[in-house]
């Protein structure tokens, strides 16, 4: 076993006291925040160990975040909400915290029953992930613990939300849809389900009116993909198609493909598709889908900024917070006349 870096090693490497590396540490005051970066990234590099459980007794906190996602959105293999949450933990760990990761069960969800991490004292603050219940909301925001939650919003402008821009990047993504010549534009997706998706269906709809699309010949080919509460339902191609699909996430872009293919439509020379997310999926087909990129990073270091700054009971302003998207441009999309 190698040997035990420690405050002094750092101090003497970088020639500064040593009341200096605990004060940059710490994130305490007294040192300029470029020496403070300097000191983290050389104290990282040597690999220096907090010794967490010292720092836990002598200031009362875990040093743990507790972070939930509804089962429903628990996939098997590429999953948006595991990436999120390797990106969450993953910032934590530079601030020496450490993810908890529970999965919310529906009847607790159902039932508002708080979380073990909160009674067993686990934990110094909860990030939800995903829509949840209004009643498992408005238990959770109540908890004496600081709350950040992540992908959705609500109407209440005394909580901290950390979301993606879902109207203005879907606006965009329509209006790519419009300029290739597409005017018969389906959407797959449920806008009573999550919030995103709503935002997401609102912006595919601004795009139809701002380039006065008929939105009732639209309407028939709104499919629904899952149920109000966020879980997936299977759904069918309707029997008379549009030129185009916009669909509300990768996962169900590519689902929507294979039930074309299996009618005999390829994408994109007979029908087009975008998604929203651009995580990891592959096809045999070699389709690669136009989409939307969630910056989950950017996502991630904002929600944990927030939770620390309410952790240190600093001033934070309520409400919500949008990171941009970026759009993609693969080969899932055909320009028509």
């Amino acid at each position: 076993m190698g040997k035990t870096v420690t405050m002094s090693d750092i101090a003497q490497k970088l020639n500064v006291s040593t009341v200096t590396i605990s004060k940059a540490l710490g994130d305490k005051e007294g040192v300029s925040d470029e020496m403070r970066e300097k000191i983290k990234q050389v104290a990282s590099e040597m690999g220096y160990r907090y010794n967490v459980a010292a720092k836990s007794l002598k200031e009362g906190l875990n040093y743990n975040i507790g972070i939930i996602i509804a089962e429903r959105f628990i996939e098997v293999g590429a999953s948006f909400y595991w990436q999120l949450y390797k990106k969450v933990a993953d910032e934590l760990m530079k601030k020496d915290y450490y993810a908890v990761f529970e999965i919310l069960k529906h009847s607790d969800e159902e039932n508002a029953v708080i979380p073990k991490m909160i009674y067993d004292n686990k934990v110094d603050g909860v990030i939800v992930m995903g829509q949840v219940d209004k009643r498992y909301f408005n238990m959770i925001k109540a908890l004496p613990v600081p709350v950040v939650f992540m992908d959705f919003y609500e109407k209440d402008s005394t909580q901290d939300f950390v979301i993606t821009d879902n109207f203005y990047s879907m606006y965009m993504l329509t209006s790519h849809l419009i300029e290739m010549g597409h005017k018969d534009i389906g959407f797959v997706g449920n806008a009573r389900s999550t919030s995103s998706i709503q935002d997401r269906y609102l912006g595919y709809m601004k795009a139809l009116i701002e380039n006065n699309i008929d939105l009732e010949k639209c309407r028939q080919w709104y499919v629904s993909d899952r149920e109000d509460d966020g879980e997936y339902t299977s759904f069918e191609v309707p029997e008379v198609l549009p030129t185009a699909f916009v669909c509300n996430c990768d996962k169900v872009a590519y689902e929507l493909i294979s039930k074309l293919s299996q009618s005999g439509y390829r994408v994109p020379e007979d029908i087009s598709v975008v998604g929203f997310d651009n995580y990891v999926f592959s096809m045999e087909s070699g389709v690669e889908i136009t989409t939307v990129e969630v910056d989950m990073r950017t996502m991630a270091q904002t929600g944990i900024d927030i939770m620390m700054k309410k952790i240190n009971n600093e001033k934070v302003k309520k409400g919500i917070r949008q990171i941009s998207g970026k759009i993609i441009f693969k080969n899932s999309v055909k320009k028509i006349n």
